[in-house]
């Protein structure tokens, strides 16, 4: 049996995945791929795309551009997904798999607004006008949503860029939970810890460049702090966990029958979790003191 006939033989359900030019996105793209899903795999520049067509995956469909702080780019891949959906013989689409996002190292004073915004509009204002535009694919497939995020209710110093991008999706997820219930598509959270990707490791480069470039008298207000967290950040990294893991993880929630609306992997994932669980007054009371 050849390589493509083994992968559509396995089921061939057709997924969408956002921010797939490196990190968790393309290894998760790759990794169901290979597991028989059809993936199509969202990126921003050709350059990422003709990168994912050498691969040679005969599963993994590149689709370009998709740059989620421009909706005008959404409804050229709502065209090339229903297309290619129905040329490949699935259904609808069975998983809508919010992925792409970054964010950045700075105090909410010195935040730079407008990157901020970007940030915001790719990862919530983009999130949201992708479920609408792809919710009648996935009601068609039975399908299912999943948002690949940090633990989320929980407030991190000096990167609110990403968490508080992630408090929105939060709300969002479960805000869909409810309103989809009778359609049964369910919303489900990849609560990812420290995961090793090229972003994730810059974390100390990020900080020196900050207090170099930020406003002189402003920076000087956050020098030590910012230098502690550094040091302590570059301890985090060393630990931090292949996001392979977090494509496996992925792939057991698209795999199960009843998929568990929250999955925790990565380095101080399951510690994250708990936090959670705790008042919020008792979870500002842990943060205050170790800053």
């Amino acid at each position: 049996m050849s390589v493509d006939a083994t992968h559509k033989a396995r089921g061939g359900k057709a997924v969408l995945i956002t921010g797939c030019s490196s990190g968790i996105g393309k290894v998760t793209a790759i990794h169901l791929a290979r597991s028989g899903f059809i993936v199509f795999a969202t990126v921003r520049r050709e350059a990422h795309a003709d990168e994912l067509s050498k691969l040679g995956e005969p599963n993994l469909v590149p689709v370009c551009p998709l740059d989620l702080s421009r909706l005008e780019d959404i409804p050229g891949v709502v065209q090339t997904v229903t297309a290619k959906t129905k040329r490949r013989g699935a259904e609808g689409l069975f998983a809508l798999i919010h992925n792409a996002g970054g964010g950045g190292v700075a105090p909410v004073e010195l935040l730079d607004l407008d990157t901020f915004r970007t940030e915001l509009e790719s990862r919530v204002l983009g999130a949201v006008a992708l479920v609408q535009a792809f919710l009648p694919l996935l009601r068609g497939a039975g399908g299912r949503i999943v948002w690949i995020m940090t633990p989320a209710t929980i407030p991190t110093p000096y990167v609110t860029s990403i968490h508080a991008c992630d408090f929105a999706a939060n709300c969002v997820a479960r805000t869909l939970e409810i309103e989809l219930k009778r359609w049964a598509i369910p919303n489900i959270m990849i609560r990812c810890g420290g995961i090793r990707t090229e972003r994730g490791l810059k974390t100390t480069d990020e900080v020196e460049e900050g207090l170099r470039t930020w406003r002189r008298d402003r920076a000087a207000l956050y020098d030590e702090a910012l230098r502690r967290w550094g040091s302590e950040m570059a301890a985090f990294d060393a630990k931090r966990t292949d996001p392979a893991e977090v494509a496996k993880v992925v792939g057991r929630a698209l795999r199960a029958g009843r998929p568990k609306r929250r999955y925790s992997v990565g380095h101080l994932a399951s510690a994250a979790a708990v936090l959670e669980l705790m008042p919020q007054r008792w979870v500002d009371a842990i943060l205050k003191a170790r800053f």
